[in-house]
């Protein structure tokens, strides 16, 4: 059974950190790119950073981008999301997304991260 369990999530005040973290199980997790995709409240999925198989192709919005930094340990079979200087807007749910935009894309459950003062 395909299994993505992200955790990690808090909350913290603007400008705090949290790096999220996604467990991978049930399927060959170096075989796959990994996305990361938040969505908050009353809106739809925005997608946030993508890395290929092998960790050296890396993609980020440009509301992340500086700020926030994917990684992944293939041999933990687990993905990263490392984020900084958070802001109000970051609040959101996010997801781990196997595939995304693909025929298999699966994603896990969410955790929550809520940036308030």
């Amino acid at each position: 059974e395909v299994q993505l369990v992200e955790s990690g999530g808090a909350m913290v005040q603007p400008g705090g950190s949290l790096r999220l973290s996604c467990a991978a199980s049930g399927f060959t997790f170096s075989s796959y790119d990994m996305t990361w995709v938040r969505q908050a409240p009353g809106k739809g999925p925005e997608w946030v950073s993508s890395i290929n198989r092998s960790g050296d192709n890396i993609a980020y919005d440009n509301s992340v981008k500086g700020r926030f930094t994917i990684s992944r340990d293939n041999a933990k079979n687990t993905l990263y999301l490392q984020m900084n200087s958070l802001k109000p807007e970051d609040t959101a749910l996010y997801f781990c997304v196997r595939a995304w935009g693909q025929s298999d894309q699966y994603r896990g459950q969410g955790t929550q991260v809520t940036v308030s003062s």
